[in-house]
């Protein structure tokens, strides 16, 4: 099984709180992930999740508290994923996507209200809408249902 951290960056913007999202097209369809990626060998998941945004979008955060882990179980042709969320605060320097480091077409701040409604990989969206008016740890959540697009 693979280890993916992944950050939960937001922002409060004209009276409601936006996520940052990378958007990738699969299948002819848009596609929207938090911004993370794979440990490397002898990174601690927050280390991987620092890492990538700085390499990613050139930013950096203060990595915090937990927020979900879940898991996808794949088909045989794929490795079975856990996706950990952590709550990234005080971002630091404008998210712009280095194209040597991702194949993600563009970023995107999109509303809470609306990510139970995105193609979210992982499919989380119903699950972290609730984290901004609660702030409690969500914990273990089990299997992410996940559509595929291929």
């Amino acid at each position: 099984m693979k280890v993916r951290p992944s950050a939960l960056i937001w922002r409060y913007f004209e009276n409601q709180t936006e996520v940052l999202l990378m958007r990738y097209q699969y299948g002819g369809q848009d596609v929207f992930a938090l911004p993370g990626g794979n440990c490397d060998r002898g990174e601690t998941l927050p280390e991987t999740v620092t890492r990538e945004l700085r390499e990613e979008l050139g930013v950096s955060v203060d990595i915090g508290e937990m927020i979900l882990a879940g898991e996808m179980l794949l088909t045989e042709r794929n490795d079975d994923v856990l996706h950990v969320v952590f709550a990234a605060r005080n971002l630091q320097g404008e998210p712009t996507l280095n194209p040597a480091e991702t194949t993600a077409l563009e970023l995107v701040w999109a509303p809470v209200v609306g990510l139970d409604q995105l193609n979210l990989y992982p499919n989380i969206g119903a699950k972290i809408q609730p984290w901004f008016s609660t702030a409690t740890y969500l914990g273990y959540v089990g299997r992410i249902e996940q559509k595929y697009f291929g």
